[in-house]
């Protein structure tokens, strides 16, 4: 005799109601539960990145905004390999829910959780026993290097809660809440922006208030996840009996998260490069460059949030064989996200000036920034067809097509043409690289995506 449980009937419906809106929503209703909590959390992510530049540009310092760009590729890092678990289990978690594979649905959600946190210490431990050596290796000078071993030394303790914060804030997405995802980024990033102003304004600790206010930020957002993820989402477990290293488990994760943690990973090493060839001109030009890197993420992180949102849809469309709807969702996609980044990079261009002094009230870097932020935001209309095709071979399986597209962009093509660029245009040649590198990456994305499609087709 089968015994009734409330906890386990609700879980069963919120399961089914969830299938129903991934299999047979509307694109329009799809972007609205998915789509747009998503959004909201890379706006979230824009402003918590913006906050610690717009708060230490107000001491009219460009040293001091030279130090958190320098420390921006570890961050980065840090990212990464959140994405590797969080991209990953996300995908696995939501071709799972697709075939209705819950048991392994909870030894993905155990596996990313301690793997994470092992990785998250482990970063913190390189980071804290070598602080100044790695500074200096991020292209910090005499100006500079005190500035950028507080902030990152900070940043280095507050790791293992940044890595759960990235893993989960993903993880939960691939059974639609994507809502709940959107809150914990939302509670992070308003701690972050009133502690800035208390620490920064008020108590006048600099970047070392900055750092602390986005450990702060991250513990409060990690606080809300392990809440959701242990008392409202009983599909989910963080319980060690379900660890397990067996390859069907962590190789579909590791390979699933692979090509975007790539993709970000490389990112971070380019950047350093790109960084401390920058400072060789001043620390006012890389000052200026980390702005104008500021002031395109809104596009940037927009079409990820699209990409990101309409993921498990994609996902369990093709878990199903629905190909035809997968087919619709991708092309919609591209679409929305052609027309959102075209209208952006307009207005950003148009606008420029006032974006800039926004951060800092310095004409040098004004001066500088004017040109940087055209190279930043010419890939506008075109980041997010690049972003979708990394998103379908991932969310369909194809890791290995996705990671090398990765490889290209931040990579194979990145560093030979920053070089190149340098070697011939100087400085400004330095800001145009990743926009030169984004076409030739995105026609090589397109047509691996072209090829995988037939494939599928075919089976």
């Amino acid at each position: 005799m089968k015994i009734y449980s409330p906890e386990k009937e609700g879980e069963r419906n919120n399961m089914k109601k969830n299938e129903e809106l991934l299999e047979h929503a509307s694109f329009g209703k799809l972007v609205l539960n998915l789509c747009v909590p998503s959004i909201v959390i890379m706006l979230v992510m824009v402003i918590y990145n913006m906050a610690d530049t717009f708060f230490i540009g107000q001491t009219g310092d460009p040293n001091k905004i030279a130090a958190i760009s320098l420390c921006a590729p570890l961050f980065t890092i840090l990212s990464g390999l959140g994405t590797l678990f969080g991209s990953g289990g996300c995908t696995a978690i939501s071709i799972a829910l697709g075939k209705r594979d819950f048991e392994n649905i909870r030894h993905y959600t155990s596996f990313c959780c301690y793997a994470g946190l092992a990785l998250g210490f482990l970063f913190s431990g390189i980071v804290l026993s070598c602080t100044p050596a790695i500074c200096m290796a991020l292209g910090a000078d005499a100006d500079t290097l005190g500035f950028t071993c507080n902030y990152l030394r900070i940043i280095a303790i507050g790791a293992p809660f940044i890595m759960f914060t990235h893993i989960f804030a993903n993880i939960i997405r691939a059974d639609g809440a994507a809502f709940q995802s959107m809150i914990a980024n939302g509670l992070g990033t308003v701690s972050n922006i009133v502690l800035d102003a208390i620490f920064i304004m008020i108590f006048h600790w600099d970047v070392s208030g900055a750092a602390l206010a986005t450990i702060l930020g991250n513990i409060l957002s990690c606080l809300y996840l392990f809440y959701y993820v242990t008392r409202k989402q009983k599909a989910f477990s963080l319980s060690l009996k379900y660890f397990s290293l067996r390859k069907d488990i962590s190789l579909s994760i590791l390979s699933l998260g692979l090509p975007m943690a790539c993709s970000t990973l490389l990112m971070s090493f380019s950047h350093v490069i790109a960084n401390r060839m920058m400072v060789g001109y001043s620390a006012v030009a890389l000052a200026a460059q980390g702005v104008a890197g500021k002031c395109s993420m809104l596009i940037s992180m927009l079409a990820m949030g699209i990409c990101m949102g309409i993921q498990p849809a994609i996902s369990f469309s093709y878990g199903r064989r629905n190909l035809e709807r997968m087919k619709l969702l991708i092309r919609n996609t591209g679409i929305v996200t052609f027309l959102i980044g075209t209208v952006l990079s307009i207005l950003g261009m148009v606008f420029r000036d006032t974006l800039i002094a926004l951060f800092i009230q310095n004409d040098d870097v004004i001066a500088y920034g004017q040109i940087m932020i055209i190279a930043n935001l010419i890939t506008g209309p075109f980041y997010g067809l690049y972003q979708l095709c990394q998103s379908f071979l991932q969310s369909t399986g194809k890791a290995s097509y996705a990671t090398f597209t990765a490889f290209l962009d931040k990579g194979l093509y990145y560093l030979p043409i920053l070089f190149l660029m340098e070697h011939f245009f100087g400085m400004y040649g330095i800001a145009f690289t990743g926009a030169v590198t984004l076409f030739f990456s995105l026609i090589t994305g397109a047509l691996l995506s072209f090829r995988w499609s037939r494939q599928i087709a075919a089976q």
